[in-house]
């Protein structure tokens, strides 16, 4: 098949996020299809990704629409009814780009990433089109209303929560929406009544965070890994290191909580201090996680998969999380991850993990287990494979 990927990132380097996903996905399939690319460049940096991308992408083309122009779009649409989400990625360039590609190319399928880039073939119902969503965006604002914040903050993401839900309708336009979460697919069925969702959950590449005799012998190293700049994020660090970590470190006091992640804000940087780390960004997150006791995912708001906890898992490190993507795993408490709910509660499993090598040992292996069954991104690969068939006519 010819395929198209219409992604709102360059995907690379793939780090973190949407961009590892388009990136993985699309290695994994540009063997057995043609794959072009189509993505916004958001720096200067992005521009110089082209080559890299070249030797997975028969095309690549990239528009430029720096950080500035988006804030200008959502500045000019403040009283639009469409998401900021979507408005930041608003280019008439782009649009024009899409449209010469179609018409040239005569694809057999697109690939759009995101709720964000939605609008550009939401009407486009002589192409077979696939909306990947990375996760239900109005469960992630729903959730994200519950934490407190300022008066502006709430009035924002009270705003911002109606026009998503609101625009979610858009999904039906597609031939199918994926969702990366059965949690979040059971929402969205829900809450908009479609019968066009499926599930194509996150992966891991277990060529980089591989099985490595991961030594459990050690037992005084907390880490959390993430982009340190992503609102979910930076509301988990402080509330582990101001609610949780004071309760672990009662009992554990030698206990160090390393941040590891691109971009931290200066919130995240003021955390540092004698016991806690934080790096910026790692470029070998594999060794990072290798070093690491246990991994928290403390995570109060968001949706989807976590990516952190795979990737855990994966590398056999017990992981102790909140119940934030936890469910659309489709595992028990215990299986590569502890849930629990409540600081307290949190703070007494990180700290029976550490008091026990046994136990690191029996929640890291089953971890290792699930991921190489379920969330390898070879099967996913075949997944999306499938749905590509499925659109196209199994051409």
């Amino acid at each position: 098949m010819k395929i198209l990927f219409l992604a709102n990132r360059v995907p690379y380097p793939p780090y973190r996020g949407d961009k590892l996903k388009i990136y993985n996905l699309a290695r994994r399939l540009k063997d057995r299809h043609e794959l072009h690319l189509l993505a916004f460049a958001q720096t200067k940096e992005d521009l110089g990704y082209k080559t890299e991308l070249e030797k997975i992408f028969k095309e690549v083309n990239f528009i430029y629409l720096p950080k500035w122009q988006s804030a200008l779009n959502c500045l000019a649409g403040a009283w639009d009814v469409r998401p900021l989400q979507v408005l930041y990625f608003q280019s008439g360039k782009l649009q024009n780009q899409l449209d010469s590609l179609l018409e040239q190319h005569k694809y057999d399928a697109v690939h759009v990433q995101h709720l964000r880039m939605s609008p550009y073939l939401a009407g486009r119902k002589d192409i077979p089109r696939i909306l990947d969503l990375p996760d239900a965006f109005s469960l992630y604002w729903e959730r994200r209303k519950m934490v407190k914040h300022g008066l502006l903050t709430r009035i924002f993401e009270n705003i911002e929560q109606r026009r998503v839900l609101k625009y979610e309708k858009v999904l039906e336009q597609y031939n199918l929406s994926l969702v990366c979460s059965s949690e979040d697919l059971a929402y969205l069925e829900k809450t908009h009544n479609t019968g066009n969702l499926r599930l194509l959950p996150n992966g891991v590449d277990l060529e980089t965070f591989a099985p490595c005799n991961h030594d459990y012998s050690h037992n005084k190293t907390i880490l959390f890994t993430g982009n340190m700049d992503y609102a979910p994020n930076v509301d988990a660090v402080i509330y582990f290191t101001s609610e949780i970590l004071p309760l672990i470190r009662s009992k554990q006091p030698d206990v160090q909580f390393i941040i590891a992640g691109q971009r931290p804000v200066p919130k995240v940087l003021a955390l540092a201090n004698a016991h806690i780390v934080v790096t910026g960004f790692i470029k070998d997150l594999a060794a990072t996680y290798n070093s690491a006791s246990v991994v928290v995912a403390p995570l109060r708001f968001g949706a989807g998969t976590q990516n952190k906890v795979l990737e855990a898992m994966a590398m056999g490190v017990p992981v102790v999380c909140s119940h934030i993507g936890f469910g659309g795993l489709g595992i028990k408490s215990g299986e590569g991850a502890i849930m629990q709910t409540d600081s307290e509660a949190f703070a007494n499993s990180v700290s029976e993990l550490l008091g026990s090598e046994k136990l690191r040992r029996q929640v890291g292996t089953e971890g290792m287990r699930v991921i190489r069954t379920r969330f390898d991104w070879d099967i996913i690969a075949k997944m999306l494979e499938g749905y590509f068939e499925e659109i196209g006519g199994g051409k």
